[in-house]
């Protein structure tokens, strides 16, 4: 079921028509059980993976906790670990690795074919063994007290707004919500509401229109420089619409039954730097990274050299979570070299602070956003290949075969026509610094900026509800 199909309207609707009727036991126990139906609605047979990850890691979190000799404590830590990690490397990287193996076993000159398995992805399986996997080391770090109740744990892990795409949430903050009443006001209903109108905007009217666009230059040849350069414009906006509008989403259906899940992105592509990007962008995978990859590795206690490579390590992991190809290793490869050069620049430059009077500091501001843009966008373009061979030939168009058309000036004014409203409320967001700034705006703002809303998903919004993008991570 997808947030923006029919059916999961009827499935929630019914849910949550149930949900306002009973008491927190009654709720618990119905959300658990809607979310396993909602997750077994995808295929059936992964419930059983589920069920074991969530039934090792709840033995394990409370052994941690009551054992005091070290050795058994990292016995259970490294039994949780390993079983999510297992989890998540066999039935999302095995064929990758098999297949790194052939290769490098036909560079030494000889045949290899190797044993290739049909697996399914199970949807999601990045996200909650992420978020498993931190529930056992906090417990071991003893930063966190484990809970006794299965059913709370069990609705940590599977809880349906967040089960196939986020955000990674920590059990030290969604826990305690799922333990204590919630609170369902007109407030929280109207703000969820707001929430879920707007993630289905950007879903549908942006990120579904996008694709087409972003689709046909991936898949094409012997394309123009400026082709190439719209079509990672397209991909941008779809990737980042598709994606928090998938969290906002989430995020407006939490709430409306009283939760409150994390924000996920604020406004990435307005950083002015890889540092500020990472800061606003999937900002529950990031923050993760660095916890529980990048600190531990050392983060940067241990010198520069060794710090560029912890930064270098945890973004390469990063790109390969994303999925088993070169491609997104090599983007990760490209974030962690950015943030190693920024890093650099930011210790051992001195820029002089000088006033500039021939360019204003708005101005600046905004051509540093547009430089890191532009920056983020050669990022995009390493990730949305299909292969590495299809990256050197849209780099050389770039940089060889840039000549305007008329068919990319219409299609730039599509890109404007699909983008413009998206921008102006970013824009707003960012000067205020709050992402919910139309729910403070006066009311004839709000009744216009709803309509465009929702008039743009009915009348232009794609045809047939798309997959969202980060389902097959």
């Amino acid at each position: 079921m997808l947030f923006n199909s029919g059916e999961f309207w009827i499935f929630f609707g019914a849910v949550y028509g149930l949900y306002l009727l009973l008491e927190k036991r009654g709720q618990n126990i119905l959300l658990l059980t809607a979310s396993y139906f909602f997750y077994g609605s995808w295929n059936y047979k992964l419930l059983g993976l589920i069920l074991a990850s969530t039934t090792i890691d709840y033995y394990c979190g409370i052994r941690l906790h009551e054992e005091t000799d070290s050795k058994k404590r990292k016995t259970f830590l490294t039994i949780s670990v390993c079983s999510n990690l297992f989890i998540l490397g066999f039935f999302k990287y095995f064929n990758f690795f098999i297949s790194g193996i052939e290769g490098l076993i036909r560079e030494f000159g000889y045949d290899s074919s190797l044993m290739h398995l049909n697996i399914i992805l199970p949807v999601g399986v990045s996200f909650y063994t992420f978020q498993t996997m931190s529930y056992t080391i906090d417990i071991y770090r003893k930063e966190l007290q484990p809970t006794r109740n299965f059913l709370d744990y069990a609705l940590f892990v599977a809880f349906f707004p967040k089960l196939v795409a986020g955000p990674i949430e920590r059990a030290r903050t969604f826990l305690p919500q799922i333990a204590e009443k919630r609170i369902i006001d007109f407030d929280r209903v109207f703000s969820g509401g707001y929430l879920i109108m707007w993630g289905l905007f950007k879903k549908v009217f942006i990120a579904d229109n996008m694709v087409r666009y972003a689709d046909a230059v991936f898949a094409g040849s012997n394309q123009t420089g400026i082709q190439v350069l719209l079509g990672v414009y397209a991909f941008a906006f779809q990737i980042y619409a598709d994606f928090s509008g998938y969290t906002d989403i989430a995020r407006g259906l939490a709430r409306l039954m009283g939760f409150e899940l994390s924000i996920n992105f604020n406004i990435p592509y307005f950083a002015k730097n890889p540092q500020e990007f990472w800061q606003r962008w999937h900002i529950t995978l990031s923050t993760w990274l660095k916890d529980y990859v990048y600190i531990p590795l050392g983060g940067n206690r241990k010198g520069q050299i060794k710090t560029y490579r912890n930064l270098l390590v945890t973004m390469a992991l990063c790109g390969l979570w994303h999925g088993p190809a070169w491609h997104f290793v090599l983007w990760g490869v490209y974030q962690g070299v950015m943030l190693s050069i920024h890093r650099f620049l930011s210790l051992n430059i001195r820029w002089p602070r000088l006033e500039l009077r021939l360019v204003p500091r708005l101005a600046l501001s905004v051509l540093k956003v547009i430089a890191f843009f532009h920056i983020t966008c050669f990022g995009w373009l390493l990730f949305r290949a299909d292969s590495l061979d299809q990256i050197i030939p849209m780099i050389r168009s770039l940089m060889l075969k840039f000549t305007l058309t008329y068919s990319a000036l219409e299609n730039i004014l599509i890109l404007a026509f699909f983008t413009w409203f998206l921008m102006l409320v970013q824009v707003l967001q960012y000067r205020k610094n709050d992402l919910e700034i139309l729910l403070e705006s006066r009311w004839s703002v709000q009744v216009v900026s709803y309509m465009y809303m929702f008039f743009g998903v009915l009348i232009l919004g794609a045809p047939t509800a798309g997959n969202f993008i980060y389902f097959q991570f």
